[in-house]
């Protein structure tokens, strides 16, 4: 039903949304753009996929359905759980649809597998969600961040305001991997010390750990005075509803912000309350630009915007410059190159710019508290960590 009235309302404003795999797509009227979007749409991160797609047609929905004056043909594509679907979904999106920009992206494996493909077609891919480090960024940009920012950024706090030695544990794939290793190496060069037996991260088994009990056995046998944590979607709602209920719950838990973002804070309820976490957004922030994106979000939706609704909100927003400052008729190169001399970029989370160096942003970031906003558990800014990026 959602999909239904998203879809007659891009209808309305002159968007074509294609589902990828649904053959016979109408060619493109001159002077529309197709875009491909890439997401996790089933599957073990499919909330955040949806709130990326939905982010991006809020931006599309509020600016006439068009980027930079030009029509969007939007085409729409299911990432799955990783690079088995994320790659053949993506291939087809290039060969077959002819996108000349490819959005999107939930995990760092897919988007590490749909790398070589984007390569090859040389077409710009504006990411927005998680990032492995890719050696030539020359079509690459991203919205979000890279991967070990997150960890990275808090690690000093979490240094200075724990008395004593911090457990990291996380999934282990490429995302938990570059989350944990933010943190950690940060961490320990700040005189930080881990309570992890060999002094590495304690990985849990991905996706199949649902039980997390044996390893918080070996947190409380640490001598741990606080854990830090990531991990996203269902294993976010499973491991805080655990940790709750288990014999380290006093321990102070921080987190990359996903642990505790958007909908799985609901189905975590109140045993997430007092949950520390690090996030490049938070839907309180006061500024303009927020203000107005949150009141357009809640419009449809009955939860306040998350990080990856924004940053996905954000990859449109770079888009419709972009391509508005790329001639009345805009190539892959044309739009790349575009980019590439985009200033300040205004946004929901406070302004940012792209790295020249990573292509990522150039951002400040947020140490958040799970804290009773009205009648809901919210993520709730306590204060501004460091400005991450290069």
């Amino acid at each position: 039903m959602y999909r239904s009235k998203v879809l007659a309302g891009l209808l309305a404003l002159g968007v074509t949304v294609a589902a990828a795999g649904c053959g016979g797509e109408p060619e493109g009227s001159p002077g529309t753009i197709k875009v491909g979007l890439l997401a996790s749409l089933s599957g073990t991160y499919q909330a955040i996929g949806t709130d990326m797609r939905d982010g991006f047609q809020l931006y599309l929905r509020t600016h006439g359905g068009k980027l930079g004056g030009h029509p969007i043909e939007l085409v729409v594509a299911d990432e799955g759980d990783g690079p088995p679907t994320a790659v053949p979904a993506a291939t087809k999106l290039v060969k077959q649809d002819r996108v000349s920009v490819l959005t999107g992206i939930v995990g760092g494996g897919s988007a590490a597998g749909v790398y070589p493909v984007l390569t090859e077609a040389k077409i710009p891919f504006i990411g927005a969600n998680a990032r492995p480090a890719f050696k030539d960024v020359s079509r690459v940009w991203h919205t979000s961040y890279l991967s070990q920012e997150t960890g990275a950024s808090v690690a000093q706090y979490v240094r200075d305001h724990v008395d004593g030695s911090v457990y990291a544990i996380g999934p282990d794939y490429q995302g938990g991997h570059d989350q944990l290793k933010g943190f950690t190496e940060a961490f320990t060069k700040a005189g930080g010390t881990l309570a992890n037996a060999d002094g590495k991260t304690r990985f849990t088994p991905f996706p199949t750990t649902t039980n997390f009990t044996p390893y918080f056995a070996q947190i409380k046998a640490s001598g741990a005075k606080a854990v830090y944590t990531f991990y996203a979607g269902t294993a976010a709602i499973d491991f805080v509803k655990q940790y709750s209920q288990s014999e380290i719950k006093d321990l102070p838990l921080y987190a990359a912000g996903f642990l505790t973002e958007g909908g799985v804070l609901n189905a975590q309820g109140p045993a997430a309350r007092g949950i520390f976490s690090v996030l490049n957004y938070s839907p309180d922030l006061d500024n303009a630009e927020n203000r107005s994106f949150v009141a357009a979000w809640k419009e449809n939706h009955d939860a306040p915007p998350t990080t990856y609704a924004m940053a996905s909100y954000d990859a449109a927003a770079v888009l419709d410059k972009a391509i508005g400052a790329a001639g009345d008729n805009p190539t892959p190169e044309s739009i790349n190159r575009a980019i590439g001399q985009l200033g300040q970029i205004d946004s929901p989370r406070g302004a940012w710019q792209f790295s020249k160096s990573t292509h990522s942003p150039v951002q400040k970031w947020y140490l958040r508290q799970v804290r009773q906003d009205g009648r809901a558990l919210s993520n709730m800014v306590v204060t501004d960590l460091a400005t991450v990026g290069k």
